[in-house]
């Protein structure tokens, strides 16, 4: 996903109904929602993996309209401009941001962590709340569905007419769950290492159609994939979209300072802001029932 600036934001979709966060499984400690006030939170106290330092991990390659030209440091895209934005929040300067690679999958499984927090589209579900903490949500998506034009997938008008083909996701994605709890397909889906490997291979015909978050898929078909369609959107977790949050490893004391700046960005418009820079040309895209 390689196009400029200009592009970028034409590359999403705001969802049709702003929703409530998902709900932190009953068995663990609420950690989302907990948040400290900037008094609680100056720099010289925060608790760091490198002293002065804020370390954030995202995936690589990272992808449009998320960042910018796979540079998760120049500020562009919506993730790494709200990540320099809570940066600023937390009183760190641009230069005191260092970004480290984490693969998705790697990003929530237990132990020990080489970040303070990960941004990298990561839904937050009671699983993963099992073996790493998030914050609170800084995006709401639904997922979405993308076909050649020239697919006899194109034809398809629900759920239940996409059941019938080969259909392709991310490896470890809430898209490949959605894909096997809600579409059902009668055959078991392929599954890709990233994004990507699924676009290719729908372009090689080895699958019909490939399932990606929404602003993700939009890109696709509007700015990589020429002869794709967005054929539709639809939800995943009980009718409600879901909600993206930084990532933390188990009990970072960091959590309610990050809530607390990010509790600002949404105060203050800045996260609005932000999202309808990068994410915002509403395009109305079909409901998938």
């Amino acid at each position: 996903m390689r196009l400029s600036r200009v592009l970028a934001p034409a590359a999403a979709v705001l969802l049709t109904s702003a929703v409530a966060a998902c709900a932190p499984a009953e068995d663990e400690p609420e950690q989302s929602g907990k948040s400290a006030s900037a008094d609680e939170c100056a720099v010289a106290d925060l608790t760091l993996v490198k002293e002065g330092t804020l370390t954030i991990g995202t995936d690589s390659p990272a992808y449009e309209p998320w960042f910018v030209d796979d540079d998760p440091t120049n500020g562009e895209g919506f993730e790494s401009a709200v990540a320099y934005a809570l940066a600023e929040e937390l009183g760190f300067s641009k230069d005191q941001v260092s970004w480290v690679t984490v693969p998705f999958n790697n990003s929530y499984k237990p132990g020990k962590k080489d970040f303070d927090f990960d941004i990298n589209q990561i839904s937050v579900n009671p699983e993963r709340e099992k073996a790493v903490d998030f914050s609170d949500g800084y995006y709401s998506a639904a997922q979405a569905v993308i076909v050649l034009k020239d697919s006899p997938a194109a034809e398809a008008t629900s759920l239940a007419d996409l059941a019938t083909f080969k259909i392709g996701a991310q490896t470890g994605t809430t898209s490949l769950t959605a894909v096997r709890e809600v579409i059902k397909p009668e055959q078991e889906p392929l599954v890709f290492q990233n994004t990507n490997n699924a676009k290719q291979a729908m372009l090689n015909g080895q699958v019909d159609a490939i399932v990606a978050d929404l602003p993700t898929a939009f890109y696709i078909s509007a700015a990589e994939i020429e002869d794709s369609v967005l054929l539709g959107q639809f939800q995943y977790d009980g009718g409600e979209a879901e909600e993206f949050g930084l990532l933390f490893e188990q009990g970072n004391e960091l959590l309610p300072c990050v809530n607390g700046a990010l509790a600002s960005l949404k105060e203050d418009g800045t996260l609005a802001e932000l999202e309808q820079k990068w994410l915002s040309d509403v395009v109305s895209v079909p409901e998938l029932q």
